[in-house]
């Protein structure tokens, strides 16, 4: 078989099973990229809640992580894969632990907490913001809570 006709025949396969796909729906959906996350904020920010929400889980029969749990979020676009890790005071010492292969970072902040919570909580984020592994990273800084009458608005945070 020549040349030209291998190529207009493999661009017409090509061609044809896509226009297929498209009209029958049928066979494997294209991949979707994978970003692999780190999700980080004191204990009853309200990490779990999001993600539980982010994955259309019920709110109901959530506790807080203790050392650290790995959710897959799934978009249209793309599946994030977020490792949370727990939040209490003697666990934040081990996060740097689990930074290695992030692309970005979620801080969620309970922005209804008390001022040495907060202080805490701006102090980790410095702390993470500054780490060789996640300075160079996009992060997200949630500012959770809003709804709490205690709430202190983002220029506030």
């Amino acid at each position: 078989m020549n040349k030209c006709l291998k190529k207009i025949t493999s661009s017409f396969c090509v061609s044809s099973w896509q226009c297929f796909r498209a009209l029958c729906c049928k066979g494997p959906p294209p991949p979707r990229p994978e970003y692999d996350l780190v999700c980080i904020g004191l204990t009853g920010s309200g990490k779990t809640s999001l993600l539980s929400q982010l994955c259309s889980e019920s709110p109901e029969n959530i506790v807080s992580t203790t050392g650290f749990s790995i959710k897959a979020v799934p978009f249209q676009n793309a599946i994030l894969n977020v490792k949370e890790l727990g939040g209490a005071d003697n666990i934040r010492k081990y996060w740097s632990r689990y930074y290695q292969g992030s692309q970005g970072v979620i801080f969620v902040l309970d922005s209804a907490s008390s001022e040495d919570d907060l202080e805490t909580a701006r102090n980790e984020l410095h702390s993470a913001l500054q780490h060789p592994q996640l300075c160079t990273l996009p992060f997200l800084i949630l500012a959770n809570h809003q709804d709490k009458p205690a709430a202190r608005s983002v220029q506030e945070v």
